[in-house]
Formats: C-alpha cells, sequence, structure tokens
C-alpha cells in the first residue's frame, strides 16, 4: 500500500511543479508580450515624433509651430504632464520661452514672461553646460525644492540643452506635478534622444529660413539688375564722324560701375564712364543717384569739367567717407570734330594713334568725386582738349579690367590692354571691346569675375 501511495503524491507533486512553471512561464510571456507592446507603442510614438519634424519641412513653417511640435510630442511620447522649450536670442546671451504646454508644472518663476541668462535657475545651468539632468530630488535645485510644496507643484523633471556643432539652440524642459508618474531612468535616455533631434530641427529650420531669405534677396537682385541695364545704354547712338562701342560686365548681379552717352545739345554728345568703390548693392545705388545728377547737369553745359564740379558739389553731402567715385566725361563735338575731357581720378584714357600706331595714357588733372566740397576739386578738375585724327582711337575702362586676377594671383595689367587696342584698333571700336572681354575672360579661365568691367571704346571716322 506504501508504494502506490507514494507514487501518487510524486504525481500529485509533478504535476503541481509543472502546473506551477506552466503558470510562471505564462506570467513571463505575458509581461514580455506587455513589454514588447509597450516598445512598439513607443517607438511609434517616437517614429511619429520624427516623422512629424520632418513633415514640418515639406513646406515654409512658422517657427512657433516648429516649437509647439516639438514640446506636445516629447509630452506625448514620454507621458509627461507637461513641458516647456527655451530658443536662444538674437545676440546668444539669453533664453527666451518659445513655447509652454498648458498644465506644464512650473519649472522657473514667471515662465511664460521671464529671459534666461546662463546660470541662471535650472534652465540657465543646463544651457550654460551643456548637461542633461534627471531630477527627482531636489537638492540641487532649490528653486524647484520651493516649487514642489505648492499643489501645483513640480515631482520630476528632466532638461537638456540643444546643441547642434556650434550652434547653441536652447534648452528643453518637461516635468511631472505631483499627480503624475516619476520619470524613470529609461525615459532619460529617450528624453536626451528626443532632445537631440529637437536639436536638428531647429538647426535645420534656421538653414531653411536662411535659404528662403537668400531666394527673396536674390529675386530682388534680380529685378534691381533688370531696373539697372534700364539704366544703362542698350546700344551707342550715331554720331557723325565718329564710332562708339561700350559694355558693362558686373561682377555680382548688380553693378557698381557705370556709363553713359548723354545728348548735350544738337551738336555735341556726352560720354560718362565712371567706377563707384566697392561692388553690390550699396555701389549699385550709388550709381544710380551719380547717373541722375550727372544728366541733369550734363544737359547744354559744353564744359565736362564743369559738369563734374556740379556733380561733385551736389554727391558730396551724401556720400559716406569710405566711399568715392572716379569718373571721366567727355564731349564729342561732331560739328567741330572735337573732344573735350575731364577726368575726376578715373584711370586715364588710352590714346591710339593711328599715324605713329601708338597708343598712350591721357593723363589729365582731377580727384575722385564725393571726398571734398568743392575747393579742391574745383581746382583740379578742368578741361583737357584731345586730338583725333581719321582713325585714331579712344578707349576708357574701370579698374575691372586692368586689376583682373588670374589663378596665380597675376594682374591682367594695363600692358595687356594696350597691346590688345593696338592690334584691333584698325577694326573698329566694337572689335576692340569685344577683344578685350576675350583677352580678360582667356586670362582669368575658370575663375569668378572679382571686379565689375566696363568699356568704352570711341574710334574716329
Amino acid at each position: 500500500m506504501m508504494w502506490p501511495t507514494l507514487l501518487l503524491g510524486l504525481l500529485v507533486a509533478s504535476a503541481a511543479g509543472w502546473i506551477a512553471t506552466s503558470y510562471l512561464q505564462a506570467q513571463r510571456i505575458r509581461r514580455l508580450e506587455r513589454s514588447h507592446e509597450e516598445i512598439q507603442v513607443e517607438e511609434t510614438l517616437v517614429f511619429d515624433f520624427l516623422h512629424g519634424l520632418g513633415e514640418a519641412f515639406r513646406e515654409s513653417i512658422r517657427p512657433q509651430e516648429l516649437h509647439r511640435l516639438i514640446v506636445e510630442g516629447a509630452t506625448r511620447i514620454l507621458d509627461a504632464q507637461g513641458g516647456a522649450l527655451y530658443v536662444s536670442d538674437r545676440t546668444g546671451a539669453k533664453l527666451t520661452p518659445a513655447f509652454i504646454s498648458k498644465g506644464c508644472p512650473p519649472l522657473e518663476r514667471f515662465l511664460r514672461l521671464h529671459t534666461v541668462a546662463p546660470d541662471e535657475g535650472l534652465i540657465g545651468r543646463v544651457w550654460q553646460t551643456g548637461q542633461s539632468v534627471y531630477l527627482s530630488e531636489f537638492s540641487d535645485a532649490p528653486e524647484l525644492a520651493k516649487l514642489r510644496s505648492s499643489a501645483f507643484g513640480t515631482r520630476s523633471v528632466m532638461a537638456a540643452a540643444l546643441r547642434y556643432g556650434n550652434q547653441d539652440l536652447g534648452a528643453l524642459a518637461l516635468a511631472n506635478g505631483p499627480m503624475g508618474v516619476p520619470f524613470s531612468q529609461g525615459d532619460f535616455v529617450v528624453f536626451k534622444s528626443l532632445a537631440e533631434q529637437s536639436a536638428f530641427a531647429l538647426y535645420n529650420a534656421i538653414i531653411y529660413s536662411m535659404a528662403n531669405e537668400k531666394k527673396r534677396l536674390d529675386h530682388d537682385l534680380e529685378i534691381a539688375r533688370d531696373i539697372q541695364r534700364i539704366l544703362l545704354p542698350s546700344e551707342a547712338p550715331a554720331i557723325d564722324g565718329f564710332q562708339i562701342s561700350g559694355i558693362n560686365v558686373p561682377a555680382r548681379q548688380v553693378s557698381g560701375d557705370y556709363f553713359d552717352y548723354i545728348r548735350v545739345d544738337d551738336e555735341r554728345l556726352g560720354v560718362a564712364i565712371a567706377d563707384v568703390s566697392g561692388k553690390g548693392v550699396p555701389a549699385s545705388l550709388i550709381m544710380a543717384i551719380c547717373r541722375s545728377v550727372l544728366r541733369a547737369e550734363a544737359a547744354r553745359n559744353p564744359s565736362p569739367a564743369d559738369v563734374l564740379r556740379r556733380v561733385n558739389r551736389q554727391l558730396y553731402p551724401d556720400i559716406k567717407e569710405d566711399m568715392f567715385i572716379s569718373m571721366a566725361y567727355l564731349i564729342l563735338d561732331h560739328h567741330r570734330d572735337s573732344i573735350t575731357l575731364a577726368r575726376a581720378g578715373h584711370d586715364a584714357p588710352l590714346l591710339y594713334k593711328q599715324q605713329s600706331q601708338t597708343v598712350t595714357p591721357v593723363k589729365s588733372p582731377g580727384m575722385v568725386v564725393g571726398i571734398d566740397s568743392g575747393n579742391v576739386f574745383d581746382r583740379l578738375t578742368v578741361d583737357f582738349a584731345i586730338s583725333l585724327e581719321r582713325d585714331d582711337c579712344l578707349v576708357l575702362y574701370t579698374d575691372g579690367v586692368t586689376e583682373t586676377l588670374n589663378a596665380e594671383g597675376d594682374e591682367f595689367g594695363l600692358d595687356r590692354v594696350i597691346q590688345t587696342v593696338r592690334a584691333r584698333a584698325n577694326d573698329g571700336a566694337q572689335a576692340i571691346v569685344k577683344k578685350i572681354i576675350q583677352d580678360v575672360r582667356d586670362f582669368t579661365g575658370s575663375l569668378p569675375q572679382n571686379d565689375d568691367i566696363t568699356l568704352i571704346a570711341i574710334r574716329k571716322t
């Protein structure tokens, strides 16, 4: 009787052990399944967060909308009661509250209005040090310890500086109040990852905004370039006894160089060339002002020097101290077959004499426009007569021609211009201009143009 009883006991014990083991395994499987489900939910939330940040850049996004996406996304993923995003101000010296979710436990006093300086409170310290923090005990954050006692106080906090490369972009914080579950170390790991992605998104938003601003500026510059083209001559006028050709090649969208043909009266044509110091938009604006003043003063005035004196007196009060204009202005008189030149500090025109086949600079006196009120300028600026015989040429240019650099850092130089003028003078004014431009481009090769280029060639026929 003893053996059957013992055998039955062993069977019962074995069955009980098997049942217990099966139960524990079932419990473990259910825990693993719940853990797997939680991980899947967390992965889905993180994916949705990253996807939302990515979608935000498909179209232009307002900064406020991006700030909201970051805070609300992080709050939802980590089941936080609320969060706050601070961004660096324009000076980079302080943080300003960018978005604070509703119900966010207080992180600082006057949270919605208060800018934060480095090392000011928890957020300031996190921003200054760049170290992420997780706090459930506030011995290192006394300002939060004071707030914890409130019914709306803070129970646990995670905060991180938002940095990308060398850019300090701001700080992100999540908090749970007394009714919330404290954050875990696992939450902190996820939070730091979200902070990194948020910093990347903020940096991309800045780059995206800069790119859009550049597009707008490029569009405005295209309009300015079109307007400037209208201000410059589209073709040379016909004048008895002379052949004229001119060109302007800007280094950027707009040019600080200027050339013009001005009908003085029935017998005379004014020809002007000028170079405003500097490049780009500021120089182009001064050029436009110069053009208007010159055209107004040139009408029915047969003296180039007197015209330049008047131009200088009008422009001097409005030109900044670090800017000036070099100019050369001449008048062709087809009735008398004469040329009268006045030079305001501009590069000396080149005179080609067909009989001797020589090229020499015409160095008449003068100083640049805009640096003297008139006492010295008026005395130095004088009319200078130039004698042109048949097939002689006069070439005016800006320093963008002679100072063009090649890959070795050498300048194109005046000698190369003289050689081209001498070689092409017999082919006419247009041939001279085209050949000089071609020689300059061959000299620089693939290098970008570093200065505006303007040329005028006048040939006596």
